[in-house]
């Protein structure tokens, strides 16, 4: 049996660099790519035919090319040599060794001394050493690095900065690991092997482990292809090939099981190759070829990928002029991840798009694509890539499902569970239905085609940039339109735009209030100001009440003294009633001043409830007292009848 392993290939950075030369190519530009642009003998003599230079320094560039720098990435220098001489060019580094490039430049100007597990003289790493501003060490095996300890002894004591090559070897490195956790007491260890390189490493492991024989597929200088066949002859015996024309002097006939793995600088038309010339020469292969070519294929695909031009248009499928002698078509579940979207509404005519060969049809000359499964190839690769850089990205809720909601991104179907799908615990779901959101990849596993991402996360992170700010600018008397948040029985907190502050139930009204609800609701939209600030503690008061609705700021302006109007008896006491003027001003109606006559006690007049005509004779605002009668009245009514 033959088992291909599903990592084998192309890795994200190598493919982005390959790509970047060939839409140049297809653009019509001129190309010259600094160093090869992988180590792949095969595919730089490819490209070399179409025209592509190998050029070792900016200065051989020549008048009208563009320069390509490869993943491995360069020094500074190297750009900045281009950008003096105005020379144009296209930066196709990794993302993952601009990261270390980065770690690197930022720590060596804080005065760390850097550490990087690696080959000195691989080019990745000469441009990593590039980015340094102070000193620095290499080493290849934790036996190297604790030599190097043992030779400085200061230098445990020293602020170092550890990171590795991308390919490092995984299981050299956690000896290193090891061994820095034990020495070093003031060390900064950045885990920087790829993601790829990590998998690809584990993966191959496992599958010697099963093998009677391994077939590591890649060029001999490539760094990545040597470790790969490093970690395989630890369990079993392994072969390195460039080519499947090396397989004829390789011991394969009669072999139980072969295990294949390639370099991250390996085509997939290479692998194929290899793949066929051992079937045929493994009679007794147990695995179906054509099934197992579309497993590998799912990684494998960069050489299977043609540029098509859309030439037709129907409902069922497109029709691409891919520049072959076949007519290439997309059936309309191949175009899109979303099976409601029309051929019509996502294309037109002339629209050119990198397409996937699915099945090639001599006998009635056509070629059956696919762009979804590119699409979702890419997604994938910038899924990870976004993972490994905690990047943000804006994607739409397309469903809502047990347990969180489904985000597309891409092409891709990112799982956020309803803990992270949520700024609070309660939140509506549903809220979230086809709107835009933002978030972060927390976890992938390409294996299961699963992602799972976190809204909350960049939630909160907005939130903690919103409060910085907001207290950086805040003053008292500040106005402000917030959202009513949630209530208590002493107020109501009211979001200010990723700042809380609380109206105290006392500020809700000038009338008296039994619970905020009376006045406001959740989700309200409300007009407040900054009342105090408690920046040591984060709290923040809020006036609600406006002057103009002060029921005194009503009475001394529209009922002054002898004022008549009506009031409402709301209490007895043995010296009189009190009587409601306004919502929130009470009057005393003296015992004197109920009738026109003696009483022994209010309620031998008046009752609660009661509306009657009074007279206002006093007001004292500093008090806030106000003197009614309606003996007054009685007696003006018996003069005016006289």
């Amino acid at each position: 049996m033959i088992q291909v392993a599903k990592t084998a290939g192309f890795c994200f950075g190598v493919n982005r660099a390959v790509e970047t030369v060939y839409k140049l190519l297809h653009e019509g530009k001129r190309v010259c790519t600094l160093g090869p642009i992988i180590h792949n003998p095969q595919l730089v003599e490819s490209l070399r035919r179409q025209g592509v230079r190998i050029i070792s320094a900016p200065e051989e560039a020549e008048v009208g090319e563009t320069v390509v720098i490869r993943s491995h990435g360069v020094p500074p220098e190297i750009t900045e040599r281009l950008e003096r001489r105005n020379i144009p060019y296209v930066d196709a580094t990794c993302p993952f060794v601009m990261k270390i490039h980065r770690l690197v430049s930022e720590g060596s100007a804080a005065g760390r001394r850097i550490m990087l597990a690696g080959d000195a003289g691989h080019p990745e790493v000469e441009g990593i050493l590039g980015c340094c501003k102070g000193p620095y060490s290499t080493f290849l095996t934790a036996d190297a690095l604790e030599k190097m300890f043992q030779n400085d002894p200061e230098l445990a004591k020293t602020p170092l900065l550890f990171c590795q090559q991308t390919t490092f070897n995984v299981e050299e490195w956690e000896k290193c690991l090891f061994f820095i956790k034990k020495v070093c007491t003031n060390a900064s260890v950045f885990d920087t092997i790829c993601n790829a390189t990590a998998n690809r490493q584990q993966e191959a492991k496992t599958l010697s482990a099963e093998s009677d024989l391994m077939i590591v597929v890649g060029g001999r200088h490539s760094s990545n292809t040597a470790k790969l066949r490093d970690v395989c002859a630890a369990s079993c015996e392994t072969y390195l090939i460039e080519t499947a024309d090396e397989l004829k002097a390789l011991p394969i006939a009669g072999r139980r099981k072969i295990g294949i793995t390639a370099g991250a600088s390996t085509p997939a038309s290479i692998i194929k190759e290899v793949l066929v010339t051992m079937t045929e020469i493994n009679e007794t292969n147990e695995l179906n070829f054509e099934e197992m070519l579309e497993e590998s294929l799912k990684s494998l695909n960069t050489d299977e990928k043609v540029h098509g031009v859309v030439v037709g248009i129907s409902p069922t499928e497109v029709y691409v002029d891919v520049g072959r002698k076949q007519a290439g078509f997309v059936p309309a579940a191949e175009l899109s991840s979303d099976p409601n979207a029309k051929p019509e509404d996502l294309v037109k005519i002339g629209d050119e798009m990198d397409l996937l060969i699915m099945k090639t049809n001599d006998q009635e000359g056509t070629i059956m694509l696919s762009k979804k499964r590119i699409d979702a190839i890419k997604g994938w690769e910038d899924i990870a890539a976004a993972m490994d850089a905690a990047e943000i990205l804006t994607g739409k809720v397309a469903e809502i499902v047990k347990g969180g909601v489904i985000v597309v991104y891409n092409g891709i179907r990112v799982f956020i569970p309803a803990s992270q799908a949520v700024a609070n615990r309660g939140d509506d779901l549903e809220a979230l239905k086809d709107t835009e959101v933002q978030f972060r990849i927390i976890e992938v596993n390409r294996q299961r085609r699963r992602a799972v991402g976190s809204i909350r996360s960049v939630l909160r992170e907005q939130k903690k940039e919103a409060q910085a700010k907001f207290w950086e600018t805040v003053e008292e008397g500040q106005e402000f339109t917030g959202t009513v948040k949630s209530l208590t029985n002493f107020g109501a907190f009211v979001d200010l735009g990723g700042v809380d502050g609380m109206i105290h139930i006392s500020e809700l009204s000038w009338n008296r209030i039994k619970h905020p609800s009376e006045v406001v609701s959740v989700g309200d939209t409300v007009q407040v100001y900054v009342k105090g600030l408690d920046r040591e503690n984060g709290k923040i008061s809020l006036g609600y009440k406006k002057i103009e609705d002060n029921p005194w700021e009503i009475l001394k302006n529209q009922y002054p003294v002898g004022t008549v109007c009506d009031a409402t008896i709301v209490g007895m006491t043995t010296f009189g009633a009190f009587a409601k003027i306004l919502p929130g001003i009470d009057g005393l109606i003296h015992i004197s001043q109920i009738a026109d006559r003696r009483i022994e006690k209010p309620q031998d007049v008046l009752k609660v409830g009661e509306t009657v005509k009074v007279k206002i004779t006093d007001i004292d605002f500093d008090k806030k007292r106000v003197s009614l009668s309606i003996r007054a009245l009685l007696e003006e009514q018996g003069e005016a009848k006289e």
